[in-house]
């Protein structure tokens, strides 16, 4: 089956800014409503995200690496995915942040302290953080005095993060965010072997230059998206992940998944088909000139 990615209406800043909290006024005081039931994607790969955010866990046979942690009041949500998926919270050993976000490490402080993981997030964008707390966003989100979750490890374009029999290399995706990172990763089912991708942020509040101007951040990053989706184009994924459900279709391919028995998320075709759907959207970002 073929899926279609659209990113909704391109608005002028201020829209997005205004609308921001209201639109997820529900979620942030009845998260529980936003719960869904963790899922197999593919071999030792799962879902343990939510409606609104997702988080990915792996197996690695020595220990579970945790991509992304959601929000800050969604911490008993990603326990209890995790539990459900079979896994014990307490054999995760690497948290991964796609990007400095309050919406994708909300919950990170609190996980790192029951489980004892190591955090790890990009270096540029905990540099940027480091240098100015506000380009968080906490202030948007329904946890705004929570601290920031600080990485212990610092990212950095072409690193690679290993733990059991999971190698992740890391490429620096500049767009969303300045230090926004993809991972690039091997899933195993049996002797079967497929390549994951998971692109870090895709959202488009980074290409606006009122919200860049807003949190003084370069004004190039419509440009440095481009970029990004030209690099990405280059690297073979066999299952594309993305970090909002709405984004690549996650809770649809997932009704899919169940209704018909066969996998939507293995598609050697989705990765290019969803850059291509994105490249659209941020050159009418760019005819626009936001």
């Amino acid at each position: 089956m073929k899926w279609d990615y659209h990113f909704g209406v391109n608005k002028p800043y201020q829209e997005v800014e205004d609308g921001f909290v209201p639109a997820l006024r529900d979620f942030y005081e009845n998260p529980d409503n936003y719960a869904i039931a963790p899922f197999q994607i593919f071999g030792n790969l799962w879902y343990v995200g939510d409606q609104k955010v997702t988080s990915h866990l792996i197996d690695t046979g020595d220990g579970l690496i945790l991509f992304d942690t959601g929000y800050g009041h969604t911490t008993h949500m990603m326990l209890s995915s995790i539990r459900g998926a079979g896994f014990d919270p307490m054999d995760i050993k690497i948290i991964i942040h796609s990007h400095g976000h309050f919406d994708h490490f909300g919950s990170g402080e609190e996980l790192r302290k029951l489980t004892g993981a190591k955090v790890y997030m990009s270096g540029v964008d905990t540099r940027l953080l480091r240098e100015k707390e506000e380009r968080a966003l906490m202030a948007w989100g329904p946890c705004p005095d929570d601290p920031i979750c600080w990485p212990d490890v610092l990212i950095e374009d072409g690193d690679h993060v290993v733990l059991g029999n999971t190698d992740i290399h890391c490429v620096l995706s500049a767009g969303h965010t300045a230090g926004t990172m993809s991972y690039f990763f091997d899933v195993t089912d049996g002797q079967k072997v497929l390549r994951a991708g998971y692109f870090g942020g895709t959202g488009m509040l980074g290409v606006y230059q009122a919200f860049c101007k807003k949190f003084d951040l370069p004004l190039d990053l419509c440009q440095q998206m481009k970029q990004t989706i030209q690099k990405l184009r280059g690297y073979k994924v066999d299952i594309m992940l993305g970090n909002h459900p709405a984004q690549n279709r996650t809770l649809e391919k997932r009704a899919y998944m169940l209704e018909s028995g066969e996998n939507p998320f293995l598609d050697s075709n989705a990765w290019i088909e969803f850059l291509t759907a994105l490249e659209e959207r941020r050159q009418d970002f760019e005819d626009k000139g936001y």
